[in-house]
């Protein structure tokens, strides 16, 4: 009979763990948290010390039923929830929820995993240990404080701008990030340059050197209009250029240290096109367990939340011998790489990595969905490459003198890949120049053609999802398991709004911004919130109690809200006007939203409540009948492209229609991919959409 209870967060955990452990062992998931703050109300008691309120979360009874039977049953229960401080946290309100405290008859144990695989779940049980309160009172203050900001500035902001909106500790200090990049990109002024490039032969040689201009003799120079440029080209008229000075050498290029979430959400961004939230889905899965061929389910990454980018010292020396069995000894790594600490990392977790390296790629490639398939691959690759040796160039830098001006060149070759045998990021570009022979000092070149080319500095870059969790951790805004929904969520309010991976501030983000900067300075200040998250890292530390911090937090800001109520006045945000003309009243109908996303709405509301699916117009006209392709969606949420003039016109395609033309046969092309393809699969002609 079992008598030994574990209690796990997800259901996908317990398939995984029940195989590691045997009979006298039952396993069951908590679906999460259990207990939380009411939505009613803010659940936050001012007026006794901000002891905070909470209740069961609805659709949990079930749950906890049936948790509360398997409780009686067993003698230990191992609350095994996720190792960081929300799952601390919710170990805690299991504590509550099924009275274990209370019971006296019962052993409680708290038990955390970095991985799950059957020697991590074994080692856990071994080493049981109490729940962390410093931990729990942590996670306890994030969400008291996140509470009051949301709940105190929400129903102004529902007053002053329109009904839906919310404001975060967090996320409104990203939407502030975001503004102020927009507002630096409008007040740039972009400024003139030039670059001048000579095209050089060797003797013998057919492929031009590309030499960048460099200045005089004396000093390194920018060329800042045409006229300058003029100068410059007259004073190197009849010159001849002549080889001064040849440096060789070696470069080196580090390996990459191993992921933690950001760099991970970043990476997954720039390589995959995945969003933040949907890296982070697909990490769960991966880290909850996946039914692998020949192994069944197993944990195949380790936990997805961290800024750690430690390696336990088990994975290292697996790492270095699977390098050396399948590479050879000159390519592991003698010393381990480590990235600077800026004082706000924390070390209680490891980076992410496989749990077991000799799960290739490849080997699970049948066994996992392809977007999992392709994380789990970036992730084992980047894994890896960080125990190899850096990769190692051959350069040359050669300095060519013509008249009283320089020209510089360099070239480098590939001589040993070191981690470049697994692992190539975007930014790895060999020189162009490729040498014939060497170049010595006094060699003659003859020039081919001077090159000049105009520019003007640029702006700074909008952000994408990359950049911006880039930038918050560097400011030390929110921490692992915050980047994703703060991002979310700023998208879901319409705040911001994204266009080809760039991020940008809507005239709604604008608003909500200034009355955050005008009214809440210190909740949208960067080193404010900065400070808040160390303060946050001392409760998890056990140096400061937790009360101090909402003692100190809650009296300014309820003064700032008072005062914001009564000296703030209302902003209209005025609805975006379509060409759809509503064909009960004959107004142009505009862009609302609603749970399912924008839909047409009569601005005529409350007299006339006529509204209409929005279809969003793609630019390529129908095949059939010449009206505009739109996107649709079924019923079960899958999308695809159809004729706006339904249901008078049946055309519609589950791949993206094209303004082309089949050459060979005369049908409407779709994309697919960097693709584009006959809809006549009979015809079955493609071409590259880089081609067209």
């Amino acid at each position: 009979m079992a008598n030994n209870l574990v209690i796990v967060e997800s259901p996908a955990k317990v398939k995984t763990i029940r195989k590691f452990l045997g009979s006298t062992y039952v396993v069951d998931a908590s679906n999460g948290h259990v207990r939380d703050l009411p939505k009613s109300t803010m659940g936050i008691d001012a007026e006794n010390d901000y002891e905070p309120k909470y209740i069961t979360i609805r659709g949990k009874g079930d749950i906890l039923a049936k948790l509360r039977k398997e409780v009686k049953k067993a003698d230990k229960i191992y609350l095994a929830t996720d190792p960081d401080r929300e799952g601390e946290a919710i170990s805690w309100h299991l504590t509550k929820a099924l009275k274990l405290d209370e019971a006296k008859d019962k052993k409680v144990y708290r038990i955390s995993f970095n991985e799950i695989t059957k020697n991590a779940v074994k080692a856990s049980l071994k080493n049981p240990r109490e729940l962390d309160m410093n931990l729990v009172d942590a996670q306890q203050t994030r969400r008291i404080l996140d509470r009051m900001v949301g709940y105190s500035i929400s129903p102004l902001l529902w007053a002053k701008v329109k009904r839906g909106l919310s404001a975060g500790r967090v996320q409104s200090v990203a939407l502030r990030m975001i503004c102020d990049r927009e507002d630096e990109i409008s007040a740039f002024i972009p400024e003139e340059y030039w670059n001048l490039e000579a095209q050089l032969l060797q003797k013998g040689g057919k492929k031009a050197l590309h030499a960048k201009f460099y200045g005089t003799r004396t000093e390194k120079a920018a060329i800042h209009s045409r006229q300058e440029l003029d100068e410059i080209l007259k004073g190197l008229e009849s010159c001849q250029y002549l080889v001064e000075d040849v440096k060789n050498g070696q470069r080196t290029k580090k390996p990459p240290i191993p992921f933690t979430t950001s760099t991970l959400q970043q990476e997954a961004s720039k390589v995959l096109n995945f969003s933040t939230q949907k890296t982070m889905r697909l990490a769960q899965q991966l880290y909850e367990g996946v039914d692998v061929k020949g192994h069944g389910t197993i944990g195949l990454i380790t936990y997805l939340r961290t800024d750690s980018t430690r390696i336990a010292e088990e994975a290292d020396l697996a790492a270095r011998q699977y390098i050396e069995e399948q590479y050879g000894q000159q390519y592991v790594l003698q010393t381990e790489q480590s990235r600077k600490n800026s004082g706000k990392i924390q070390d209680a977790h490891e980076a992410i990595r496989p749990t077991d390296i000799s799960l290739t790629p490849t080997l699970v490639k049948e066994s996992l969905q392809r977007d999992q398939f392709r994380l789990y691959q970036l992730i084992w690759k980047r894994f890896t490459a960080s125990r190899m040796q850096p990769a190692v160039y051959d350069t040359t830098s050669v300095k060519v003198g013509a008249g009283d001006y320089l020209f510089t060149l360099s070239a480098s070759r590939l001589s040993f890949d070191g981690f470049m045998s697994v692992y190539v990021q975007d930014d790895e570009k060999e020189e162009s120049n490729m040498l014939l022979g060497k170049l010595e000092q006094g060699d003659v070149l003859e020039l081919q053609e001077l090159e000049p080319s105009q520019h003007f500095t640029q702006p700074p870059a909008h952000y994408t999802e990359a950049s911006l969790v880039k930038a918050l951790e560097e400011q030390g805004i929110g921490r692992p398991s915050t980047y994703a929904p703060t991002i979310t969520t700023i998208l879901a309010r319409r705040y911001v709004t994204k266009e080809n991976k760039n991020i940008y501030v809507t005239e709604l983000g604008e608003a909500v911004n200034g009355i955050m900067k005008h009214c809440f300075p210190s909740i949208v200040d960067i080193s404010f919130t900065a400070n808040m998250e160390l303060l946050l890292d001392k409760v998890a530390d056990g140096t400061v109690k937790w009360k101090t911090i909402v003692r100190n937090f809650y009296p300014d800001l309820d003064e700032a809200v008072k005062t914001a109520e009564k000296t703030l006045e209302s902003i209209k945000i005025a609805d975006e006007v379509t060409d759809v003309i509503c064909d009960v009243c004959g107004r142009n109908m505009v862009v609302k939203y609603g749970p399912h996303g924008k839909f047409l709405a009569c601005p005529g509301f409350p007299d006339c409540k006529n509204t209409k699916p929005y279809l969003e117009k793609i630019g390529v006209s129908c095949p059939k009948c010449g009206k505009d392709i739109v996107i649709k969606k079924t019923k079960k949420g899958r999308r695809y492209y159809g004729c706006e003039n339904n249901p008078d016109c049946d055309f519609m395609s589950w791949q993206k229609p094209s303004s082309e033309k089949c050459p060979k046969c005369g049908s409407y092309m779709v994309e697919k991919g960097n693709r584009l393809l006959c809809s006549d699969e009979q015809c079955g002609y493609s071409m590259n959409l880089k081609d067209k």
